[in-house]
This record gives C-alpha cells, sequence and structure tokens, in this order.
C-alpha cells in the first residue's frame, strides 16, 4: 500500500473508530474491564474491624494513635491485542473481508483503552508470532498501531492461535486484559495454552466470520483454494448433500470453540463480517459490567 493510500485509509479507521469509542463505549468499557491490582489511596485513623495488617506504623508513631493504609482498584490496565494475520483472514464475499472487520474492531478497542489511560500492545501472528508492539499510552501509539493493523504483510499464512497465546503469556508479566481477534480457522488445539493465560491474565476471544462459512449458495460448480494450504478443490453447490455437509462441518466446528472457550472460561463473541460489531461488543461489555 502507498504511503498517501495508507495514511488516508489510517485517518479513515480513526475517525470511524475514534467516534465509537468516544460516543458508544465510554462508560461501558471503563466498567467491562477493571484493574484487579491494588493501589495506595491514603491514610486514615483505624477503626473496628480493619486488618491490623494494614496499619501504618511510622504515621501511627508520629500521631501516637493507630492509622491504616486504604488501598483502591487500579483503574489502569494494560491492554493486548492478539491479532490473526493469517491467510484465512484475507476471505471476504459480502461488504468486507475478515481483516478489515478484524482492523476496526482493534482499532476501536485501542482508542477505548486509551480514552481509559491503559497502555496498549499487540501481537501480530500465523502460525508464529510475526510481530509483537509493546504496550504504550498515547494517539502516537495507538496510530502506529492502525497502521501495522491496515499494512503489515506476515511471513507465513499458516496458523498456530496455542504458540501465539503461549508466548504473550510469557512476555507479558504483569496482569493484562487481551483481546484474542481470528477466525479460529485452526487445527491444532489450544486449550491448554488458552486456560493457562486465562488463568494469569484476563483473556476475551472475538470471532469474526463470513456467512459463506456458515451455508454454501447454490451455484454450482465452483473451485475453492485454502488461503492457509494452497490446496484446492472442486465442489458442486448444486448438490443439496455438499450444501449439508458443509453445514454440518460449520456446526460441529463452531461446538468444538464453542467448548474450548467455555472449559477455558474465557468470554468470548462471535461476529459476521455483514454484521455491525458494535452491537456485539456492547453486549459483551454489558456482560461482564
Amino acid at each position: 500500500m502507498e504511503t498517501s493510500e495508507l495514511l488516508s485509509q489510517v485517518r479513515k479507521i480513526e475517525i470511524k473508530t475514534r467516534g465509537l469509542s468516544n460516543n458508544i463505549f465510554a462508560g461501558e468499557y471503563h466498567s467491562a474491564f477493571k484493574g484487579r491490582g491494588m493501589a495506595f489511596s491514603e491514610v486514615r485513623e483505624y477503626q473496628y474491624g480493619d486488618d491490623v495488617r494494614d496499619i501504618d506504623w511510622n504515621v501511627t508513631a508520629r500521631f501516637d494513635k493507630p492509622f491504616v493504609k486504604v488501598f483502591e482498584e487500579e483503574r489502569e490496565l494494560t491492554v493486548i491485542l492478539l491479532v490473526d494475520v493469517s491467510g484465512s483472514l484475507d476471505f471476504g464475499t459480502i461488504s468486507q473481508t475478515k481483516r478489515q472487520m478484524v482492523t476496526e474492531i482493534a482499532a476501536t478497542l485501542a482508542f477505548s483503552a486509551i480514552q481509559n489511560n491503559d497502555k496498549i500492545g499487540v501481537i501480530f501472528f500465523s502460525d508464529k508470532v510475526e510481530k509483537f508492539i509493546p504496550p504504550k499510552k498515547g494517539r502516537k501509539h495507538i496510530l502506529l498501531i492502525i497502521r501495522e493493523l491496515l499494512n503489515f504483510q506476515p511471513e507465513s499464512s499458516k496458523t498456530d492461535i496455542g504458540q501465539a497465546v503461549e508466548f504473550m503469556t510469557n512476555a507479558i508479566k504483569k496482569h493484562c486484559t487481551v483481546f484474542l481477534l481470528s477466525d479460529f480457522y485452526n487445527a491444532k488445539d489450544f486449550q491448554q495454552e488458552l486456560t493457562i493465560a486465562n488463568r494469569r491474565h484476563d483473556v476475551v476471544a472475538i470471532q469474526v466470520y463470513d456467512q459463506r462459512m456458515t451455508e454454501l449458495p447454490n451455484v454450482g460448480l465452483i473451485r475453492l483454494a485454502d488461503a492457509e494450504t494452497g490446496e484446492e478443490l472442486w465442489l458442486d453447490t448444486a448438490s443439496s448433500a455438499v450444501r449439508r455437509a458443509h453445514r454440518e462441518w460449520w456446526v460441529q466446528h463452531q461446538g468444538k470453540l464453542n467448548t474450548m472457550l467455555t472449559k477455558s472460561n474465557v468470554d468470548n463473541i462471535s461476529v459476521r463480517t455483514d454484521e455491525d460489531f458494535v452491537k456485539s461488543l456492547m453486549n459483551l461489555f454489558r456482560r461482564r459490567s
């Protein structure tokens, strides 16, 4: 993508997604994702029932009566966007590709995070970690992330979600909120990596999928290519048996994915590329509030 075209795209994404985060998500995001750390706030006189372990002995000695430290929940978070950039994300049959929708969702979450004064970082992955942008604050950092979301070219077209999740768990030591954005077109099981990650961090899975993954249209003989392996095959979509088999595959795939996310205790939503992702995100935020 040429520089002028890229800057234009960045600006369009910024205007749309910043508006969404400012006008719609401001309060919802703030209440849905809370910091778990406790920060010192002030001291006050000891009251019956206070934990003696919270006594501030220096202040107590100075005033000759007991004072305790008061802690409050830290509001600042570290947010990590774990973004799938494998070949299957380039697929789209209606209004946009899966990659375009992932970019918009990721940018909206980034602006929501920065409005809450959170640090935000990104891990791009295929079947390996392609790029890691460490968490920082600031508009300049957000625009760098959006540029990378729009223009990043992965080295591999395949997918390994488990490896990416494991990398994130090892790389980010401080508790953080992780948004895993993918179509979850992944042959390998990654429940173990996801469970371990969600014990240390707060992981949220956002699946983006195309309508044609759920059902094939009756358009006769078509040639399909697997974007990740390059394998091609001809499919007779006029056959009701073929369309039914595809539908059954999708139901089984979603069933396995939902079971894995449930067992890992990971909150999740699924968004179709021709749907409004705002409603799905709002439902997710309110569910967590």
